[in-house]
Protein backbone atom coordinates (compact mmCIF):
# COMPACT_ATOMS: atom_id res chain seq x y z
CA UNK A 1 0.00 0.00 0.00
CA UNK A 2 1.23 3.52 -0.79
CA UNK A 3 3.08 4.97 2.23
CA UNK A 4 1.56 8.45 1.73
CA UNK A 5 -1.91 6.85 1.72
CA UNK A 6 -1.14 5.08 5.03
CA UNK A 7 0.19 8.27 6.63
CA UNK A 8 -2.86 10.28 5.57
CA UNK A 9 -5.20 7.57 6.86
CA UNK A 10 -3.40 7.52 10.23
CA UNK A 11 -3.59 11.31 10.38
CA UNK A 12 -7.32 11.25 9.63
CA UNK A 13 -7.88 8.66 12.36
CA UNK A 14 -6.06 10.80 14.95
CA UNK A 15 -8.04 13.89 13.95
CA UNK A 16 -11.31 11.99 14.20
CA UNK A 17 -10.46 10.84 17.74
CA UNK A 18 -9.65 14.47 18.64
CA UNK A 19 -12.97 15.65 17.26
CA UNK A 20 -11.41 17.63 14.40
CA UNK A 21 -13.87 16.40 11.81
CA UNK A 22 -13.31 19.02 9.11
CA UNK A 23 -9.55 18.44 9.16
CA UNK A 24 -10.13 14.67 9.17
CA UNK A 25 -12.40 14.97 6.14
CA UNK A 26 -9.69 16.86 4.25
CA UNK A 27 -7.16 14.17 5.14
CA UNK A 28 -9.55 11.44 3.96
CA UNK A 29 -10.09 13.22 0.66
CA UNK A 30 -6.35 13.45 0.14
CA UNK A 31 -5.92 9.78 1.06
CA UNK A 32 -8.59 8.70 -1.43
CA UNK A 33 -6.97 10.74 -4.19
CA UNK A 34 -3.54 9.30 -3.39
CA UNK A 35 -5.00 5.80 -3.17
CA UNK A 36 -6.71 6.09 -6.54
CA UNK A 37 -3.49 7.27 -8.15
CA UNK A 38 -1.50 4.40 -6.64
CA UNK A 39 -4.10 1.80 -7.61
CA UNK A 40 -4.73 2.86 -11.19
CA UNK A 41 -1.26 4.16 -12.04
CA UNK A 42 -2.41 7.64 -13.01
CA UNK A 43 -2.26 11.12 -11.52
CA UNK A 44 -4.03 11.89 -8.28
CA UNK A 45 -7.77 11.98 -8.84
CA UNK A 46 -9.51 15.34 -8.45
CA UNK A 47 -12.02 15.88 -5.68
CA UNK A 48 -14.85 15.43 -8.15
CA UNK A 49 -15.22 14.01 -11.65
CA UNK A 50 -16.81 16.44 -14.08
CA UNK A 51 -18.24 13.59 -16.15
CA UNK A 52 -20.00 13.65 -19.47
CA UNK A 53 -23.28 15.44 -20.12
CA UNK A 54 -26.10 13.55 -18.47
CA UNK A 55 -23.89 11.40 -16.24
CA UNK A 56 -24.81 10.98 -12.57
CA UNK A 57 -21.61 11.61 -10.63
CA UNK A 58 -20.35 10.57 -7.22
CA UNK A 59 -17.37 12.45 -5.75
CA UNK A 60 -14.33 10.88 -4.07
CA UNK A 61 -15.10 12.26 -0.61
CA UNK A 62 -18.09 9.98 -0.22
CA UNK A 63 -17.78 8.48 3.24
CA UNK A 64 -18.84 9.83 6.60
CA UNK A 65 -15.81 10.51 8.80
CA UNK A 66 -17.04 8.86 11.96
CA UNK A 67 -18.20 5.27 12.40
CA UNK A 68 -21.40 5.85 14.33
CA UNK A 69 -25.01 4.82 14.27
CA UNK A 70 -27.40 6.93 12.25
CA UNK A 71 -28.80 9.67 14.47
CA UNK A 72 -32.60 9.92 14.70
CA UNK A 73 -34.04 12.40 12.26
CA UNK A 74 -36.21 15.24 13.50
CA UNK A 75 -39.27 13.95 11.65
CA UNK A 76 -42.55 13.46 13.52
CA UNK A 77 -43.57 9.91 14.49
CA UNK A 78 -45.49 7.88 11.95
CA UNK A 79 -48.84 8.64 13.58
CA UNK A 80 -48.44 12.38 12.94
CA UNK A 81 -46.35 12.48 9.76
CA UNK A 82 -47.66 14.72 6.98
CA UNK A 83 -49.61 13.05 4.20
CA UNK A 84 -47.79 12.59 0.87
CA UNK A 85 -48.15 15.62 -1.37
CA UNK A 86 -48.29 15.62 -5.13
CA UNK A 87 -45.91 17.60 -7.33
CA UNK A 88 -47.07 18.61 -10.81
CA UNK A 89 -45.48 16.01 -13.11
CA UNK A 90 -43.42 16.97 -16.14
CA UNK A 91 -45.22 14.35 -18.23
CA UNK A 92 -47.86 11.71 -17.70
CA UNK A 93 -48.16 10.01 -14.34
CA UNK A 94 -47.84 11.64 -10.94
CA UNK A 95 -44.98 12.46 -8.57
CA UNK A 96 -45.68 12.26 -4.85
CA UNK A 97 -43.40 13.22 -1.98
CA UNK A 98 -43.73 11.98 1.58
CA UNK A 99 -42.00 10.88 4.75
CA UNK A 100 -41.73 7.43 6.27
CA UNK A 101 -41.06 7.25 10.01
CA UNK A 102 -40.49 4.26 12.25
CA UNK A 103 -42.19 3.85 15.61
CA UNK A 104 -39.24 5.38 17.50
CA UNK A 105 -39.26 8.48 15.29
CA UNK A 106 -36.36 7.94 12.87
CA UNK A 107 -37.42 8.39 9.28
CA UNK A 108 -36.56 9.41 5.74
CA UNK A 109 -38.22 11.48 3.02
CA UNK A 110 -39.11 9.85 -0.28
CA UNK A 111 -40.19 10.61 -3.81
CA UNK A 112 -42.67 8.26 -5.51
CA UNK A 113 -43.46 8.15 -9.21
CA UNK A 114 -46.97 6.84 -9.89
CA UNK A 115 -47.39 5.74 -13.53
CA UNK A 116 -50.49 6.55 -15.59
CA UNK A 117 -51.39 2.83 -15.61
CA UNK A 118 -51.82 2.84 -11.80
CA UNK A 119 -55.11 1.52 -10.45
CA UNK A 120 -56.00 -0.80 -13.29
CA UNK A 121 -54.07 -3.76 -11.85
CA UNK A 122 -51.19 -4.47 -9.44
CA UNK A 123 -47.96 -3.08 -10.91
CA UNK A 124 -44.27 -3.63 -10.18
CA UNK A 125 -42.26 -1.35 -7.89
CA UNK A 126 -38.62 -0.38 -8.43
CA UNK A 127 -36.76 1.12 -5.45
CA UNK A 128 -33.91 3.44 -6.50
CA UNK A 129 -31.15 4.34 -4.00
CA UNK A 130 -29.09 7.42 -4.87
CA UNK A 131 -25.35 7.90 -4.42
CA UNK A 132 -23.50 10.20 -2.03
CA UNK A 133 -24.19 13.96 -2.19
CA UNK A 134 -27.34 13.26 -4.23
CA UNK A 135 -31.02 13.44 -3.38
CA UNK A 136 -34.13 11.77 -4.76
CA UNK A 137 -34.85 14.45 -7.35
CA UNK A 138 -31.24 14.40 -8.64
CA UNK A 139 -31.33 10.66 -9.04
CA UNK A 140 -34.70 10.65 -10.77
CA UNK A 141 -33.53 13.30 -13.24
CA UNK A 142 -30.18 11.70 -14.01
CA UNK A 143 -31.39 8.13 -14.41
CA UNK A 144 -34.59 9.00 -16.32
CA UNK A 145 -36.24 6.10 -14.55
CA UNK A 146 -39.59 7.90 -14.47
CA UNK A 147 -39.69 7.87 -18.27
CA UNK A 148 -39.04 4.12 -18.30
CA UNK A 149 -41.74 3.65 -15.67
CA UNK A 150 -44.22 5.68 -17.69
CA UNK A 151 -43.56 3.62 -20.81
CA UNK A 152 -43.55 0.21 -19.14
CA UNK A 153 -46.00 0.74 -16.29
CA UNK A 154 -44.32 0.50 -12.87
CA UNK A 155 -43.92 2.58 -9.72
CA UNK A 156 -40.55 4.07 -8.76
CA UNK A 157 -39.68 4.79 -5.13
CA UNK A 158 -36.71 7.07 -4.43
CA UNK A 159 -35.81 7.03 -0.72
CA UNK A 160 -33.71 10.04 0.33
CA UNK A 161 -30.84 9.85 2.82
CA UNK A 162 -30.71 12.65 5.39
CA UNK A 163 -27.75 14.83 6.30
CA UNK A 164 -28.38 13.95 9.95
CA UNK A 165 -27.77 10.28 9.21
CA UNK A 166 -24.73 10.96 7.04
CA UNK A 167 -23.25 14.43 6.30
CA UNK A 168 -22.51 13.43 2.69
CA UNK A 169 -25.97 11.83 2.31
CA UNK A 170 -24.38 8.41 1.76
CA UNK A 171 -26.32 5.32 2.71
CA UNK A 172 -24.36 3.79 5.59
CA UNK A 173 -23.52 0.50 3.86
CA UNK A 174 -20.10 0.31 5.53
CA UNK A 175 -21.34 0.35 9.14
CA UNK A 176 -21.98 -2.97 10.86
CA UNK A 177 -25.23 -1.74 12.43
CA UNK A 178 -26.72 -1.01 8.98
CA UNK A 179 -26.14 -4.39 7.34
CA UNK A 180 -28.73 -6.78 8.75
CA UNK A 181 -32.41 -7.51 8.62
CA UNK A 182 -34.54 -5.56 11.11
CA UNK A 183 -31.67 -3.20 11.99
CA UNK A 184 -30.68 0.32 10.98
CA UNK A 185 -31.24 1.58 7.46
CA UNK A 186 -32.17 -1.81 5.94
CA UNK A 187 -35.10 -2.02 8.36
CA UNK A 188 -36.10 1.59 7.68
CA UNK A 189 -36.00 1.13 3.90
CA UNK A 190 -37.91 -2.15 4.06
CA UNK A 191 -40.53 -0.41 6.20
CA UNK A 192 -40.82 2.38 3.63
CA UNK A 193 -41.39 -0.19 0.88
CA UNK A 194 -44.10 -1.89 2.92
CA UNK A 195 -45.81 1.47 3.51
CA UNK A 196 -45.90 2.21 -0.23
CA UNK A 197 -47.19 -1.30 -0.92
CA UNK A 198 -49.98 -0.75 1.61
CA UNK A 199 -51.15 2.50 -0.01
CA UNK A 200 -50.79 1.60 -3.71
CA UNK A 201 -51.64 -1.42 -5.87
CA UNK A 202 -48.19 -3.02 -5.97
CA UNK A 203 -47.53 -6.57 -7.15
CA UNK A 204 -45.67 -8.14 -4.17
CA UNK A 205 -43.94 -10.63 -6.46
CA UNK A 206 -42.38 -7.83 -8.54
CA UNK A 207 -40.60 -5.50 -6.11
CA UNK A 208 -37.02 -4.66 -7.06
CA UNK A 209 -34.20 -2.56 -5.60
CA UNK A 210 -31.28 -0.89 -7.38
CA UNK A 211 -28.73 1.77 -6.55
CA UNK A 212 -25.61 3.68 -7.54
CA UNK A 213 -22.33 3.62 -5.58
CA UNK A 214 -23.27 3.81 -1.87
CA UNK A 215 -26.85 3.19 -2.99
CA UNK A 216 -25.70 0.13 -4.93
CA UNK A 217 -23.93 -1.21 -1.87
CA UNK A 218 -27.09 -0.71 0.20
CA UNK A 219 -29.17 -2.39 -2.54
CA UNK A 220 -26.91 -5.45 -2.26
CA UNK A 221 -27.46 -5.47 1.52
CA UNK A 222 -31.25 -5.19 1.11
CA UNK A 223 -31.35 -8.08 -1.35
CA UNK A 224 -29.41 -10.21 1.08
CA UNK A 225 -31.35 -9.15 4.17
CA UNK A 226 -34.84 -9.27 2.60
CA UNK A 227 -34.94 -11.98 -0.10
CA UNK A 228 -38.63 -12.41 0.70
CA UNK A 229 -39.33 -8.78 -0.24
CA UNK A 230 -37.13 -8.11 -3.28
CA UNK A 231 -37.40 -10.20 -6.44
CA UNK A 232 -34.10 -8.95 -7.89
CA UNK A 233 -31.29 -6.47 -7.22
CA UNK A 234 -29.36 -3.97 -9.35
CA UNK A 235 -25.92 -2.79 -8.24
CA UNK A 236 -24.31 0.03 -10.26
CA UNK A 237 -20.70 0.96 -9.36
CA UNK A 238 -21.30 -0.46 -5.88
CA UNK A 239 -19.93 -3.06 -3.48
CA UNK A 240 -21.04 -6.45 -2.20
CA UNK A 241 -22.79 -6.92 1.13
CA UNK A 242 -20.13 -7.51 3.77
CA UNK A 243 -17.42 -5.64 1.83
CA UNK A 244 -16.69 -3.55 4.94
CA UNK A 245 -17.88 -3.08 8.51
CA UNK A 246 -16.06 0.16 9.37
CA UNK A 247 -14.48 3.22 7.78
CA UNK A 248 -11.03 1.73 7.23
CA UNK A 249 -12.46 -1.36 5.60
CA UNK A 250 -14.69 0.78 3.38
CA UNK A 251 -11.76 2.81 2.08
CA UNK A 252 -9.78 -0.35 1.42
CA UNK A 253 -12.69 -2.02 -0.38
CA UNK A 254 -13.33 1.04 -2.51
CA UNK A 255 -9.66 1.27 -3.43
CA UNK A 256 -8.88 -2.35 -4.22
CA UNK A 257 -11.99 -4.47 -3.75
CA UNK A 258 -12.93 -6.81 -0.94
CA UNK A 259 -12.65 -10.51 -1.70
CA UNK A 260 -14.00 -11.26 1.78
CA UNK A 261 -17.44 -10.17 0.63
CA UNK A 262 -17.52 -12.99 -1.91
CA UNK A 263 -16.72 -15.76 0.58
CA UNK A 264 -19.51 -17.86 2.15
CA UNK A 265 -20.52 -16.48 5.52
CA UNK A 266 -19.60 -12.88 4.72
CA UNK A 267 -22.03 -10.07 5.43
CA UNK A 268 -25.10 -10.60 7.56
CA UNK A 269 -25.94 -13.76 9.45
CA UNK A 270 -28.24 -15.17 6.82
CA UNK A 271 -26.10 -14.21 3.81
CA UNK A 272 -24.88 -17.67 2.83
CA UNK A 273 -28.45 -18.93 2.60
CA UNK A 274 -30.16 -15.94 1.02
CA UNK A 275 -27.72 -14.25 -1.34
CA UNK A 276 -27.96 -16.94 -4.01
CA UNK A 277 -31.75 -16.71 -4.06
CA UNK A 278 -32.04 -13.13 -5.38
CA UNK A 279 -31.02 -12.57 -9.03
CA UNK A 280 -28.66 -9.61 -9.37
CA UNK A 281 -27.59 -7.41 -12.27
CA UNK A 282 -24.32 -5.47 -11.98
CA UNK A 283 -23.06 -2.50 -13.97
CA UNK A 284 -19.54 -1.15 -13.39
CA UNK A 285 -17.18 0.98 -15.46
CA UNK A 286 -13.67 -0.41 -15.91
CA UNK A 287 -12.28 3.15 -15.61
CA UNK A 288 -13.92 3.72 -12.21
CA UNK A 289 -11.32 5.38 -9.95
CA UNK A 290 -13.68 5.77 -6.97
CA UNK A 291 -14.99 2.22 -6.47
CA UNK A 292 -12.60 -0.38 -7.90
CA UNK A 293 -14.17 -2.42 -10.74
CA UNK A 294 -13.29 -5.69 -8.97
CA UNK A 295 -16.14 -4.92 -6.58
CA UNK A 296 -18.55 -5.79 -9.38
CA UNK A 297 -16.98 -9.24 -9.59
CA UNK A 298 -17.42 -9.63 -5.83
CA UNK A 299 -21.12 -8.71 -6.03
CA UNK A 300 -21.61 -11.42 -8.66
CA UNK A 301 -19.60 -13.97 -6.66
CA UNK A 302 -21.63 -13.25 -3.53
CA UNK A 303 -24.87 -13.65 -5.48
CA UNK A 304 -23.90 -16.95 -7.08
CA UNK A 305 -22.25 -18.63 -4.09
CA UNK A 306 -23.86 -21.82 -2.93
CA UNK A 307 -25.44 -22.62 -6.29
CA UNK A 308 -22.95 -21.49 -8.94
CA UNK A 309 -20.76 -24.53 -8.36
CA UNK A 310 -23.64 -26.67 -9.63
CA UNK A 311 -24.47 -24.29 -12.45
CA UNK A 312 -23.16 -23.68 -15.92
CA UNK A 313 -19.99 -21.69 -16.69
CA UNK A 314 -20.59 -17.99 -17.20
CA UNK A 315 -21.08 -16.99 -20.80
CA UNK A 316 -19.46 -13.77 -22.05
CA UNK A 317 -20.31 -11.60 -25.02
CA UNK A 318 -19.06 -8.27 -26.34
CA UNK A 319 -21.74 -5.62 -26.75
CA UNK A 320 -21.01 -2.63 -29.00
CA UNK A 321 -24.06 -0.39 -29.64
CA UNK A 322 -23.60 2.15 -32.41
CA UNK A 323 -22.21 5.40 -31.06
CA UNK A 324 -22.09 4.16 -27.46
CA UNK A 325 -19.57 2.56 -25.13
CA UNK A 326 -18.67 -1.08 -25.59
CA UNK A 327 -19.38 -3.55 -22.79
CA UNK A 328 -18.59 -7.11 -21.84
CA UNK A 329 -21.67 -8.97 -20.59
CA UNK A 330 -21.42 -12.17 -18.55
CA UNK A 331 -24.41 -14.25 -17.50
CA UNK A 332 -24.22 -16.74 -14.62
CA UNK A 333 -26.89 -19.45 -14.58
CA UNK A 334 -27.96 -22.19 -12.21
CA UNK A 335 -28.06 -25.79 -13.35
CA UNK A 336 -31.73 -25.46 -14.29
CA UNK A 337 -31.02 -22.45 -16.51
CA UNK A 338 -32.21 -19.73 -14.11
CA UNK A 339 -30.18 -16.53 -14.28
CA UNK A 340 -28.34 -15.96 -10.99
CA UNK A 341 -26.37 -12.89 -11.98
CA UNK A 342 -25.70 -10.71 -15.00
CA UNK A 343 -22.55 -8.56 -15.07
CA UNK A 344 -22.01 -5.64 -17.46
CA UNK A 345 -18.46 -4.23 -17.49
CA UNK A 346 -18.70 -0.91 -19.34
CA UNK A 347 -15.41 -0.15 -21.06
CA UNK A 348 -13.99 3.33 -20.52
CA UNK A 349 -16.76 4.38 -18.13
CA UNK A 350 -15.87 6.20 -14.91
CA UNK A 351 -17.84 6.38 -11.65
CA UNK A 352 -21.20 7.42 -13.10
CA UNK A 353 -24.61 6.11 -14.07
CA UNK A 354 -24.54 4.46 -17.48
CA UNK A 355 -27.47 5.75 -19.49
CA UNK A 356 -30.29 7.92 -18.25
CA UNK A 357 -30.40 11.50 -19.51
Amino acid sequence: MNLDFQKLMAQATRMTRDGKLQAATAALQAALRRGAAATFGGPAAPAAHAGQPGEVIDVTDVIDVTDRAAEPATAPPSSTRPAPRSVPPSGQGEVQTGHHAQAHGEGRDFRLYVPPQAGSQPLPLVVMLHGCTQNAADFAAGTAMDAAAQAQGFYVLYPEQSAQANPQRCWNWFKHNHQQRDRGEPALLAGMVHEVMATHRIDPARVYVAGLSAGGAMAAILGEAYPDLFAAVGVHSGLAAGAATDLGGALSAMRQGSAAAARPGAGSAQSAASAAGVPTIVFHGDADATVHPSNGDHVVAATARGTHSAGTPATAEKVQPAGKRASTRRVHRAGDGRVLAEHWLVHGAAHAWAGGT
